[in-house]
């Protein structure tokens, strides 16, 4: 598998990713009922032997369920596997001294002496100065804790904020974590994007299959569980509007031999800068993510579904 650096200096990791939000979440995900932890250590077993040696969790991902059950998934493994993790700042961390226990407690839920990454997961301040949030993280990177730092979910502005407080440290900023698919592209216009490639800052494209909904398998007698239900997108007239997209999706999966997912998500591959990381609950999810790569559309042909998903790319979606 084609391997990607994160941003300037950060680890080289695979052309795309596995989130692990859905790993030990019961909330949003139904962790328990119709998969768990069987399933979720077969899909991290199905992923790397198809290449993947990226994944991405959270200290908040089912309150720290995510991070150890990854964890356990790598030690068995034995596999030279990179793992990216997040620290949420919420109010009650007020000084460094919150975001080096932080890091602590993830790497023993994880059981490893240090991340590939260790991301900011919103762009929250609170009661902690973003100056002190982000000196404490580059003392994580000289202390040997992290190989790179990164944000999640940044605006443009703070995302070059972030990058300035880090290079006065001699840090670089590795990666800006945020939502981004084919119908999901506000970050074409709002600056992030252009940002990024300007400082030399990955993009790890979460939610790249938007919950979903580009695998093309909902249908409005056929809707998703749980609290997606409530999202208008998976109602029948969103589904109607998304129709196009996946129609061009179907069209090249059929060329290629691929699904409309594995098209959808190496649309983003073929985006410079770009890493998906898509969720799997399964081996065979995990399976199917892999095969957004081992094939390459053409130029015209990622335009062509750049330009068929173009209402997109403003924050107003088509569906208001």
């Amino acid at each position: 598998m084609a391997a990607v650096r994160l941003g300037e200096a950060g680890p080289e990791v695979s052309a795309l990713g596995i989130g692990t939000w859905a790993w030990g979440d019961r909330l949003f995900w139904n962790y328990g009922s119709d998969y768990g932890p069987a399933q979720v250590r077969q899909a991290f077993e199905a992923a790397v032997e198809h290449g993947v040696n990226f994944f991405d969790t959270a200290e908040i991902y089912g309150l720290g369920e995510s991070e150890r059950i990854l964890g356990e998934c790598v030690r068995k493994s034995g596999l030279p596997v990179q793992v990216a993790t997040k620290y949420m700042p919420l109010p009650w961390r007020w000084d460094s001294a919150a975001v080096e226990q932080a890091l602590t407690d993830s790497l023993n839920r994880l059981g490893l002496e240090r991340v590939a990454l260790y991301q900011v997961h919103a762009p929250f301040n609170f009661f902690m100065a973003t100056p002190t949030l982000f000196s404490a993280l580059a003392r994580e990177v000289k202390r040997g804790r992290i190989e790179a730092v990164g944000v999640s979910n940044y605006s443009a502005a703070q995302m070059e904020e972030a990058h300035a407080l880090l290079a006065a440290e001699g840090v670089p900023l590795a990666v800006n974590q945020v939502r981004y698919s084919l119908l999901t592209r506000e970050i074409e216009t709002n600056g992030v994007l252009d940002t990024a490639r300007r400082l030399g800052i990955a993009v790890l494209a979460y939610s790249p299959l938007a919950q979903g909904l580009l695998t093309g398998k909902y249908t409005a007698d056929n809707p998703p569980f749980g609290a997606r239900r409530l999202d208008n997108r998976f109602s029948p007239n969103g589904l109607a509007t998304i129709a196009p997209v996946l129609d061009a999706l179907r069209t090249l999966g059929q060329k290629y031999e691929r699904s409309p997912a594995q098209v959808a998500l190496h649309w983003l591959v073929a985006q410079p800068g770009v890493v998906p990381i898509p969720g799997a609950k399964t081996s065979v999810q995990a399976r199917q993510n892999a095969g957004a790569l081992g094939f390459s559309l053409t130029a015209e042909e990622v335009a062509s579904l750049s330009e068929v998903a173009a209402p997109w790319r403003y924050t107003r979606s088509p569906l208001g």
